[in-house]
């Protein structure tokens, strides 16, 4: 995808959506193309403490390129500082959830709210997307499931609104987390056996988390144990921010690679196009200049069928 095609974006936050039993409303940055028609929706799920003022290497390529980005805060943000001990605490996993349906729900009121915005979204055309703890969240609505304290798959909170997904550095299988995981984190124990709807899913070699004994592979299991169609962009020598997704000059990225940022921007576009049914032919070509490329900082695989096991 060739940036001389860029749009002008325009942006509107904070948008606030009601939401009744929350605490607070639901903030919400809105970017989008200042120009075109019937154009596609992202949603985005930030990670960890982070906001709807987080991710603009991705939020400002997407929109530039023509998708309407949806970015709501969760109650984890810093911006908001839920403490450890508020009673909502131990439900924000699935608060969550909440919010990407809320901004689903109330995208004819986000489109008003950005200049010129009203009437040119297309409804029929939704991905989500999320990174780290934001990946997982939005894993949910292409039909992953957090297993219960019994270990049974726990509720369908899948969104048939929503077409395809993107989920960068998505937390994998719950059976090796870390003690230190397992004891604040007990929620994240997903199984993607039931996450039919198409994804790509981003992972780091380098990814070496505190919350898995596993090691890097362990980003890799919503492809491994998922069926349908599912593709994989190993990221090579990327770490938790996969080269600096969460911003630009952000401290906490501990692999700063402007190449990794540009392979990503590049590949999770023409997947969007294409899986969004924007542009059929920019993921065959996405992925075969990757192919090509002898200095590639990333290698992609594809699957069309369900693996041979999967988790419950």
């Amino acid at each position: 995808m060739s940036d001389s095609s860029a749009h002008t974006v325009i942006s509107a936050k904070p948008v606030v959506l009601p939401a009744p039993g929350r605490g607070t409303g639901l903030a919400v940055r809105v970017s989008a193309p200042a120009s075109g028609d019937a154009l596609p929706v992202v949603v985005f799920s930030h990670g960890y403490g982070w906001s709807m003022d987080g991710y603009a290497p991705l939020a400002d390529y997407w929109a530039a390129n023509g998708f309407v980005v949806v970015q709501p805060t969760h109650l984890d943000s810093r911006a908001i500082g839920v403490p450890p001990e508020d009673p909502r605490t131990p439900q924000i996993w699935r608060i969550r959830i909440e919010d990407l349906r809320r901004a689903l729900d109330g995208l004819d009121q986000l489109a008003a709210a950005v200049p010129g915005l009203r009437g040119r979204v297309d409804h029929s055309r939704i991905a989500v997307a999320g990174h780290s703890w934001g990946a997982q969240s939005a894993s949910t609505l292409l039909g992953a499931r957090v297993l219960d304290a019994d270990g049974g798959p726990g509720d369908d909170l899948s969104d048939p609104r929503v077409r395809a997904g993107v989920l960068l550095a998505v937390t994998g299988l719950g059976d090796q987390l870390s003690p230190f995981a397992a004891e604040h984190f007990p929620f994240m124990r997903p199984s993607f056996a039931r996450m039919t709807t198409p994804a790509l899913v981003v992972a780091g070699d380098s990814d070496d988390s505190h919350l898995s004994t596993r090691g890097p592979d362990w980003f890799t299991d919503a492809y491994t144990h998922s069926p349908g169609e599912k593709s994989l962009l190993t990221v090579f020598g990327g770490e938790h921010s996969l080269g600096g997704i969460v911003g630009y000059e952000v401290a906490e990225t501990t692999d700063a690679s402007p190449a990794r940022v540009a392979l990503i921007q590049q590949l999770t576009c023409a997947y969007l196009q294409s899986a969004l049914g924007v542009d059929d032919t920019a993921w065959q070509a996405a992925s075969a200049a990757l192919a090509a490329d002898p200095d590639a900082a990333g290698a992609l695989r594809n699957k069309e069928t369900v693996p041979e096991s999967v988790s419950s």
